[in-house]
């Protein structure tokens, strides 16, 4: 999905698509984050 919107954004140059871009973008990295931070608690359970 991310690859797309930056696909349309660099073909229409639409301020609106390069913003759903960024925000695609956030959630992206919120969520890699978040499969961390599990990880993490699953290594070293805290008790």
């Amino acid at each position: 999905m991310l690859d797309f919107t930056w696909k349309v954004f660099s073909q229409t140059g639409n301020v609106d698509t390069y913003l759903l871009f960024k925000e695609l973008e956030v959630e992206r990295q919120e969520r890699s984050e978040g499969q961390k931070e599990e990880l993490a608690e699953i290594d070293f359970p805290i008790s």
